[in-house]
């Protein structure tokens, strides 16, 4: 990933303890923050199946899109905000699913 990610990541982090503080509170906040942009997801994903017959199709595939990204990044953020490095943490876990599916691989 470009670098600009993790900046900003780290930058977001940074801003928001400067705004809010960094005690307990905050880091369940910012963690519960994942709920509320996965629910936004979510909502975009049903507003572009049109499933609420009220409303009709809402959203394109680029909202979702906007929003999952919103949904990862809010992830690094809260990564940072534990005191841990984003993208260390991002690199194990691709590494984990590397290996399972290089385990599935195997006869």
């Amino acid at each position: 990933m470009d670098e600009s990610i993790w900046e900003a990541a780290r930058a977001s982090r940074s801003w928001l303890d400067a705004a809010n503080g960094t005690g307990q509170t905050e880091l369940t906040c910012r963690i519960l923050k994942l709920t509320e942009e996965a629910g936004e997801a979510s909502a975009a994903w049903i507003g572009l199946l049109g499933q609420n017959p009220r409303k009709g199709v809402t959203h394109t595939r680029e909202d979702v899109a906007a929003e999952l990204a919103d949904v990862a990044f809010t992830a690094l953020v809260a990564i940072e905000s534990l005191g841990l490095d984003a993208r260390t943490a991002l690199d194990a876990c691709a590494a984990k699913v590397r290996s399972r599916l290089t385990d599935q691989e195997r006869p």
